[in-house]
């Protein structure tokens, strides 16, 4: 069995009791109190390995999706009662899902939690929003700032609680505030603006039990050619320097400061390095890729004998940026982009 790897996420949200260390399939009593509760559909025993860019991870034993804060609210009354877990599923690409699955509720923003208005240069967007998409959108009303979101695989609620990043910006830069419902207290809609977050690299000061829906965003007016031709240019470093045709998470660990994880994993020479279906990048080395066959143990092992090994040859203890969610020893519910 791999060892679980350390990790700091800065991303979890209040556990109800309960471990989250082992999920067998579909949980009969969840699933009958969330489909009365929520009145949509609630799938037991989904594979989260459908719902997550690397494509790995065992079953959800609820997996439902919200279209309104109220469903939000519902869900965590009832994993509070039944002391189950619960995770927030944004678009899978921050997220490593155990092989024994989560032995909780996961659940997904639906449409109830799209769509964006542009108030003067501002712009207020759901949590739900992809952000390739709405910083293409976004550039096409000649809006600037946002360029960096296309090389950020996630949603604009992820993004925003880990305060996600490319290409040498991140959200801090451009957020004005943020509007979470507080499930550890009744459901309680509040306004958080920027500075109360506390935004550092790739953190946020966001209470655990907050979920992102919506938030705002300081932008400016640009020109609409020169914006095109940044995204352009933005997509083009993507293709050449990391494995967006492959199945990964994005950067698995956050760099150090003043250096760079990739680097520092390259220069140990682990480029390449493979355990089961799972190896480090020859084309990036601070991204995992998987082939067929793969699993989330492999995946973990790969984490930690790169961060070994760093250590050993750097002094350098690597930090992860993906989150870990189902594997011992790990939070009871964290949130993913």
């Amino acid at each position: 069995m791999a060892a679980v790897p350390e990790t700091r996420t800065g991303l979890s949200v209040a556990t109800p009791g309960g471990s989250a260390s082992a999920a067998t399939g579909g949980d009969d009593e969840l699933v009958a109190r969330l489909t009365a509760a929520v009145g949509g559909e609630v799938r037991a025993g989904e594979r989260l390995a459908a719902h997550t860019t690397l494509k790995v991870g065992g079953p959800a034993a609820a997996l439902l999706r919200a279209e309104h804060p109220s469903d939000l609210v519902a869900v965590a009354e009832v994993c509070a009662e039944l002391r189950r877990p619960w995770l927030i599923l944004g678009r899978g690409s921050n997220l490593l899902v155990a092989d024994a699955g989560w032995p909780g509720a996961v659940v997904t923003l639906g449409r109830g939690f799209r769509g964006w208005v542009a108030e003067g240069s501002d712009v207020v967007a759901g949590a739900a929003e992809p952000m390739p998409v709405l910083s293409a959108a976004v550039a096409r009303q000649r809006l600037a700032g946002l360029a960096f979101g296309v090389a950020i695989p996630g949603s604009l609620g992820g993004a925003v609680r880990m305060n996600a990043g490319a290409m040498g910006r991140e959200m801090r830069d451009v957020l004005d505030s943020a509007e979470v419902v507080r499930l550890g207290d009744g459901g309680r809609l509040q306004r958080l603006d920027a500075a109360e977050l506390r935004m550092t690299y790739r953190h946020t000061a966001l209470p655990a039990d907050a979920v992102v829906v919506r938030a705002r965003l300081r932008l400016r007016p640009g020109a609409g050619d020169e914006l095109a031709a940044e995204m352009a240019a933005f997509k083009q470093w993507r293709r050449e320097h990391q494995p967006i045709n492959e199945p990964s998470c994005g950067s698995v660990f956050r760099n150090p400061p003043g250096d760079s994880a990739g680097r520092l994993i390259d220069s140990s020479g682990l480029k390449g390095h493979r355990v089961g279906g799972a190896q480090v990048s020859d084309k990036h080395a601070n991204f995992i890729t998987v082939r067929a066959g793969a699993t989330a143990g492999d995946v973990a092992q790969v984490i930690t004998d790169v961060r070994r090994i760093v250590a050993e040859r750097h002094g350098v203890t690597l930090v992860t940026e993906v989150v870990l969610a189902g594997f011992a020893g790990e939070p009871g519910v964290q949130d993913s982009t």
